[in-house]
This record gives C-alpha cells, structure tokens and sequence, in this order.
C-alpha cells in the first residue's frame, strides 16, 4: 500500500542525522584534546599519580592503612580518585562546550546539548582508558586493583559516568548565561575532592556532619565502586544507589529541559 506520508527516497531519519553530527564533533574533538596538547596525557595521568604520591609521603603521620577497613590505603585511594576525576572532568569539559563549539550552530543540525554529549563521551573514554593504565601499572607493582566483583565495579563506574554527564549538562547552561557560575564551579572543585571522601574516608567524621556530607552523591557512587574493588570494605554509612540514581536522573533531565528551554540564547551567544 502506497503511503503518502513516508520519508523521500535516500533522505535520512533524525537519528541518523544526530549520529553523523555527534560522529564528526567526536573526532573533532578527539583530535583537538589527544593532538593538540602535546602535554594532555600527560596531565591526565600524571595528575592523579601527583595526589598518590603525596599522600603516599605523608601516610606514616595518618596511619593510612589503619583508617581504612578491609581495603589497603593506596588501591583504595587510587579507585576513589579516578572515579571522581570521571564526574569532575565531565562537569568543567561541558562548561566550555558551548562556547568552544558556537561556530557550528550556524548549521541548523548542530545544538547546543551535541559538543556537551560529545565532550562528556569522549571525555569518559579518555578517563576510562587512564583508570585501566593504572589497573595494570598496579598489579605490575603487586598492588591490589583488580575488582573482586567486576560487574559491580563496571555499573558503579558508569553510573559516574551518568552522573558527570548530568552535571555537564546542567552547568553548561548555566555558566555560558551567568558566566560567574563557572568561575564558583572551578572554586568548588577542589573542596568537593576532599568532601567526597577521595583521600580519607568519610567514616572518620561525626555523624551529623556525616548526614549533610552523604546529600552529594559522588561519596555514594565512589564507595560502590570501591565495593566493587574490595569485596570485604565497609562502606560508609549511609551509602545508596538508589539516592545516586535518583539524583543523577532528574540531574540529566533537568539539563536536557534546560538546553530546550534555552536553545535559542545559547545559540546567540
């Protein structure tokens, strides 16, 4: 039966229009942050390493391993940091995305919310490839950084992923409007490392600061993925996934809502 309604012969679906954009933007992108700047991998790697090593140098004055219960201080350190650089590198990349990319909204394809997606990917590659580098630079030097339950340690490291993604989304709107936004973000981000409880665990603080600490949800996610690492490690109290979810889902709605509702001014901008 001859529909009148159905697509031109060779035109192609949205989806496939998106997934071309999204497609050239990532090798664009690709190219700009792994060619470009000669010294970016070496930042990527070199800055967690930094971190270890420091705390690495003063663990004899904190008795480090003695903090931590069933899980050894460095691998467990090592695990928390890459999973927070996943979700803060997704938030700062996609506030310049916008701004980075404005001269190819003059195609009537490309939106606002492409390079933020784009960069979020690509960034959470890059981050995946850099944890796996130091997975296997660990048990080269007989650490333990092989997951006991690898299936738990993949959904926690994904559902970072998520939320970094929904972060990105939302400051990326935020700070092209309001451009102080970014500059408090970038403030915050070394404070939010030491609230996360990326280098000590966050057991070790009273349990009313606890209870306002454990409303971010990084802490949630890094101690399921450490969970996954350290099958025996005690979590900290008030861990969650499903608070995680929680907050990471409405996080990305409100950020796809946010890039419809302003579509036209990040455009203009």
């Amino acid at each position: 039966m001859n529909n009148s309604h159905s697509a031109p012969k060779g035109a192609r679906t949205p989806w496939q229009v998106t997934r071309s954009v999204w497609y050239a933007m990532f090798m664009r992108e690709a190219i700009s942050r792994t060619m470009s700047d000669r010294m970016g991998w070496f930042w990527m790697i070199f800055e967690p390493f930094a971190l270890v090593a420091l705390m690495v140098g003063i663990r004899s004055f904190i008795s480090g391993d003695n903090l931590i219960a069933n899980a050894p201080f460095i691998p467990w350190m090592i695990v928390g940091m890459m999973g927070f650089f996943l979700v803060r590198e997704g938030m700062l990349r996609g506030m310049g995305a916008i701004e980075g990319n404005s001269a190819l909204f003059a195609y009537r394809q490309v939106h606002p919310v492409d390079p933020v997606v784009v960069r979020n990917f690509l960034e959470g590659t890059l981050r995946t490839f850099v944890f796996l580098i130091f997975i296997a630079g660990g048990l080269l030097l007989g650490l333990e950084l092989f997951p006991d339950n690898a299936v738990r340690a993949i959904s926690a490291w994904l559902a970072l992923w998520g939320l970094g993604i929904g972060l990105g989304l939302v400051v990326s709107v935020a700070s092209t409007l309001v451009p102080e936004v970014g500059k408090i973000i970038r403030i915050t981000s070394l404070p939010l490392l030491i609230l996360s409880g990326v280098l000590f665990p966050l057991n070790q603080l009273p349990h009313r600061m606890l209870e306002y600490l454990m409303l971010n949800p990084i802490p949630h996610g890094l101690e399921t993925l450490r969970l996954g690492f350290f099958e025996n490690y005690k979590a900290t109290h008030g861990t969650s996934m499903t608070y995680f979810w929680l907050v990471t889902l409405s996080l990305n709605a409100l950020g796809l809502l946010m890039h419809l509702r302003f579509v036209d001014r990040l455009k203009a901008k």
